[in-house]
């Protein structure tokens, strides 16, 4: 596996106040706010909220006083790098909390839980660029 992170997801309570928090307050500016999430471009990575509840759904890992509300996301450019990551990692002992699969955003994406219980997603989003770095462009 390629040692990277592309994407960092706060699951926050309320996302219009976190975006106001992040906006007003310490003066971001959003990539990209599709419906009920809004990313922003940092430096080779990209930062996301995303409500904590539709994060844990998401990612199937249920809120149950373990899961911080804090997601790592890998993204590939195919679904074939997507898979193979996750069977990497499920090799190495994680949890597949999610099985790779076309999402509901147009792309493709997987959770995994490493042996501490921090939860990953593997993902190809098709509306982004994967630097030959493996720095991550929305």
């Amino acid at each position: 596996m390629e040692q990277r992170v592309s994407l960092i997801t706060l699951g926050v309570d309320d996302l219009a106040r976190a975006r106001e928090f992040y906006e007003s307050g310490l003066g971001w500016a959003p990539a990209r706010a599709p419906e009920g999430v809004v990313f922003y471009q940092l430096p080779g990575i990209a930062l996301a909220l995303f409500g904590r509840t539709e994060l844990a759904d998401d990612a199937r890992c249920g809120i149950d006083g373990r899961f911080s509300g804090i997601t790592l996301a890998i993204n590939h450019s195919t679904e074939a790098e997507v898979d193979a990551v996750l069977d990497q990692a499920l090799a190495a002992g994680a949890t597949i909390l999610k099985p790779a699969e076309k999402v509901f955003w147009g792309g493709y994406s997987g959770y995994f839980a490493d042996l501490d219980g921090h939860v990953w997603e593997v993902a190809v989003n098709p509306a982004w660029t994967i630097n030959n770095d493996g720095t991550l462009t929305i």
